[in-house]
């Protein structure tokens, strides 16, 4: 062409399609012719097609729920790459004798592969409940119908299998995982329970919970403090009553009574006749140590109605009473003689000697007892002051055993969600065992197909006739922009740089 920069309207598009028919019919009629042949001298391949029924579990997912949830188009995915690797399909190109004519020019991959590109995995109709139902359809593409029907049955049975020991495994993985989480969880819980245990042990009586036992404790045993303390004052007091009795005993024993039996007083008679013998001088001496004696000893009564037993003042008269009596007792030794022994003999038969025994023995059994009363008391003192420490301490322990208590409440709630899980995993895989779960069910088997695939001829056919037109178009344009020849007024113009002043017009010569 040798105006390029002229613009073509559809006389001249028309014009060169006839000028050029032959660019365009020759390359399509020759690739057309060979894409034909070869549509139709290529082997025929045949392809079986087997249904199969994703079904769901048999019980009810409100029973047992299953532990395996993922997409059956994932699940698929991942069963195919385990059927489609090399093992698998050496498996069963070795079982049907596949290939065997490839076999001769192509290598173990190249089959390999070449079997992959004919297995065809497609899923088919609506996801169910949860994307665990659903249809697919397994497809294998081969030159001999017998062959192929076989291949996919057995594809089929392969998925079928794998499906189920997929589920199985997962189902136990899950199982096995729970469990030894389950283990370990116990384990710690243990750990829990033995901290606590041995927390309990080491503080008992200081926690939280025995905190009112120990006020009850407290206050029974300031009741019983306060008992012994009334008994101790009542003992005491019969103390001071029974040594008032000893002391005029005593000085009765040494006076006489004033009046009374008549045999202490003709024995008190006999006395102080026995005094009239001895000398003047000596009756004067002992006149007057015997008034300060009976000065002294009322003197000390008075003093224990007051005081203690161990006061300083009762102790000092005392003291001075017992000098007395044994100045007396002395002089009565030195004068009287025999008198003195049979006075002593009377007085000691006398029964006031019995009543200042038993006296003493009661004095003494009140002073034992308030002895014991005095340590039970303190052994009571020390028991409250004991409790009441726990008491104290108890705040201390309430928050460490909270601490404690947390955690073992926290690892107890794993631990419990952690049995359920356990026991739901195992519910699961025992379904899975006894294949009562989501299963690969055969709704419709691979058989013998009876015509060849046609969809492969169609696609050789149709980019033949593609490929021709194109060929044909591209030739034409070729042929048309390598062409210099004048076509109009244009072209000269565009040439020759002149200006055309008419055009004769081309004249058809029409049949007479």
């Amino acid at each position: 062409m040798i105006n390029s920069e002229k613009s073509l309207d559809i006389h001249d598009y028309t014009e060169i399609f006839l000028r050029r028919i032959w660019y365009i019919v020759i390359p399509f009629i020759v690739i057309m012719a060979a894409a034909t042949l070869y549509a139709f001298l290529l082997p025929k391949m045949y392809r079986a097609t087997a249904l199969i029924l994703v079904a769901a579990q048999k019980v009810p997912e409100s029973f047992v729920q299953p532990t395996v949830t993922s997409k059956i188009a994932d699940r698929l995915q991942s069963i195919s790459q385990e059927i489609m690797s090399r093992t698998r399909l050496e498996q069963v190109i070795s079982e049907f004798k596949l290939y065997s004519e490839e076999a001769k020019s192509l290598s173990r991959e190249e089959i390999i592969e070449l079997m992959r590109k004919n297995i065809q995995v497609e899923i088919e109709g609506k996801e169910g409940r949860g994307g665990r139902e659903s249809f697919f359809t397994i497809s294998y593409i081969g030159k001999d119908p017998g062959v192929v029907a076989r291949v996919t049955n057995k594809l089929t049975s392969l998925f079928i299998e794998e499906n189920l020991k997929l589920r199985e495994e997962q189902s136990q993985g899950t199982s096995d995982f729970v469990s030894i989480e389950l283990n370990a969880t116990r384990a710690k819980l243990e750990e829990q329970e033995a901290a606590i245990t041995l927390f309990k042990k080491q503080f008992m009586g200081e926690l939280p919970e025995q905190r009112e036992a120990n006020l009850r404790i407290v206050d029974q045993l300031q009741i019983q403090s306060l008992k012994i303390n009334d008994n101790v004052k009542a003992a005491q007091d019969r103390k001071m009553i029974i040594q008032q009795q000893l002391s005029d005993t005593k000085m009765q024993m040494a006076f006489g009574p004033l009046s009374g039996n008549p045999k202490e007083e003709r024995t008190a008679a006999t006395t102080e006749s026995d005094f009239s013998r001895l000398p003047l001088p000596t009756q004067k001496v002992l006149s007057r140590y015997q008034e300060q004696l009976n000065q002294g000893r009322y003197l000390l009564l008075e003093l224990k109605s007051k005081y203690k037993e161990n006061h300083p003042d009762i102790l000092k008269a005392k003291r001075y009473v017992a000098e007395l009596e044994e100045k007396i007792e002395n002089i009565k030794a030195q004068e009287m003689g025999e008198n003195m022994e049979a006075k002593e003999t009377t007085i000691s038969s006398s029964p006031l000697v019995e009543s200042v025994k038993q006296m003493e023995r009661q004095l003494l059994a009140t002073d034992l007892e308030i002895k014991r009363l005095q340590e039970e008391d303190s052994k009571i003192k020390t028991k409250i002051a004991q409790v009441q420490g726990r008491i104290e301490k108890t705040p201390i322990r309430e928050i460490a055993q909270s601490n404690l208590t947390r955690d073992y409440e926290n690892m107890k709630e794993s631990y419990q969600t952690l049995l359920k899980k356990s026991q739901e995993a195992q519910q699961a895989e025992n379904l899975e065992r006894r294949q009562k779960g989501e299963q690969f069910k055969v709704v419709d088997p691979a058989s013998i197909p009876e015509k060849p695939m046609q969809e492969k001829v169609l696609r050789i056919l149709i980019f033949g006739l593609l490929l021709g037109m194109g060929s044909g178009i591209g030739m034409a344009f070729l042929r048309e922009q390598m062409d210099r020849s004048f076509r109009d007024a244009g072209d000269l113009e565009a040439t020759m740089e002149f200006k055309v002043l008419a055009n004769i017009p081309k004249i058809e010569k029409k049949a007479a």
